[in-house]
């Protein structure tokens, strides 16, 4: 069996809540500036939760054309624009490359809540029933963004959607490396899109208690391992990442970030919501995506974690990693970037994939903000980046990310 080919990044484009693109995302990223606020995109005062991370000063009308706003879902648009960011930045020229040599992995964890949201509420105050928008399907299923990215750029290679709630864009990245070492394609497209701040998707959280509830406090709302965190603060946006064949990559002279070197995923069968206690399933991941990677433990410089800010999941998340990298926790730094950016949900690998490779990069690890009392259950020896970014040279990073269902996803980047 011939030997897989090595996966780089050439690509990288972002829309966050700390803001609508690579550079100015890392920035506040580095400078520990917190997205959070009161909603706006509804009066949630009948709520428990009164905040999230939604994106700033964005209008989705300086990006695309009337027609494909009124046929798309926020996340399809999400998706869209995070795109165009990252095949600028790539010098990719899809009218010179075979169609079929590019792919579209996307993912998102909940797709078109915005129009299923509407649609529903329009049907049962229509008096004339029934009365739906024809584009309410096509708006709303999970596999129109990667199907919209295709149809724009003209690619007829491998393209779907992935879902695994929290962990769905780390299960892309996968994917879509996985198609690219098998040699299927040249250069795939992805990351994961969500926009899930409505009345519908928020309230169900909140009524899950599964959100912060300081309302008098929102951007020290999001802490994770302090002793006295209260649940995650939710996020919105897109990240895009291109993944491309080495060898294809070095033949166009393209600017590459680093080297994605492996992946894997497990499962807790535990709980439909919480962590296994001990990490077990996060644990064996993390293992697996090393041994994909040909890498041990000590070579791993720094961790992205999942670290939401919730009661259980960040203690059962410390346990695994003081489990895998025992011998290496001197080396080791974690940082818990959701304290900026909160909860992108089904974005959230694809853009801490992002922070990833910019701290490869910048040799810059971003802090992990908001966190006063670290709590004494998180593991011993674990080093975390607190309030202020470090500078450290960072050849391998790795990325976690977890979600309901008991879904854990792990990806490793490498610095070329």
């Amino acid at each position: 069996m011939s030997k897989p080919k090595r996966v780089v990044i050439t690509g990288l484009g972002a829309l966050s809540p700390l803001g609508n693109n690579v550079e100015d995302f890392w920035e506040n990223l580095c400078n520990g500036v917190s997205g959070a606020d009161r909603i706006t995109n509804f009066d949630p005062s009948e709520f428990r939760t009164h905040f999230a991370c939604e994106l700033n000063d964005f209008d989705i009308s300086e990006h695309l054309e009337h027609n494909t706003i009124r046929r798309s879902d926020p996340y399809s648009q999400y998706a869209l624009v995070a795109t165009d960011e990252a095949v600028e930045d790539s010098g990719l020229d899809f009218e010179e490359m075979d169609p079929f040599d590019t792919g579209v992995i996307w993912g998102s964890g909940q797709g078109g809540m915005h129009t299923f949201e509407n649609e529903v509420k329009n049907y049962a105050e229509n008096d004339y029933k029934p009365r739906f928008n024809p584009f309410f399907v096509p708006k709303l299923i999970i596999n129109m963004a990667p199907g919209m990215i295709s149809m724009k750029y003209g690619l007829m290679g491998i393209n779907y959607a992935t879902v695994s709630a929290c962990a769905t864009s780390n299960t892309a990245i996968m994917d879509a490396m996985n198609y690219i070492r098998w040699g299927k394609a040249k250069v795939m497209i992805t990351g994961g899109s969500e926009a899930g701040i409505t009345e519908s998707s928020f309230g169900g959280f909140s009524a899950m208690r599964a959100m912060s509830q300081r309302n008098d406090d929102p951007k020290h709302a999001s802490r994770p391992f302090d002793k006295d965190r209260d649940g995650f603060v939710m996020g919105e946006g897109a990240a895009t990442l291109i993944l491309e064949e080495y060898e294809h990559a070095k033949a166009r002279g393209a600017k590459i970030y680093g080297e994605v070197t492996g992946a894997a995923m497990t499962a807790d069968a535990y709980h439909m919501t919480a962590t296994h206690p001990e990490g077990r399933g996060a644990k064996m991941a993390m293992k697996q995506a090393l041994e994909d990677s040909e890498l041990n433990a000590e070579d791993v410089d720094y961790l992205n974690t999942h670290a939401t800010s919730t009661p259980v999941g960040d203690i059962s998340e410390t346990k695994a990693i003081a489990s895998v990298f025992e011998n290496n926790l001197d080396n080791l730094h974690i940082n818990a970037t959701k304290s900026m950016t909160g909860h992108l949900l089904g974005a959230a690998g694809a853009i801490e994939a992002i922070a990833s490779i910019k701290t490869i990069n910048e040799g810059i690890i971003p802090p992990t903000i908001n966190t006063e009392n670290v709590d004494e259950e998180i593991a011993d020896g674990i080093q975390i980046v607190l309030n202020d970014a470090i500078e450290k040279e960072v050849d391998v990073a790795m990325s976690n990310t977890f979600g309901f269902g008991g879904h854990n996803g792990i990806v490793v980047f490498k610095k070329v």
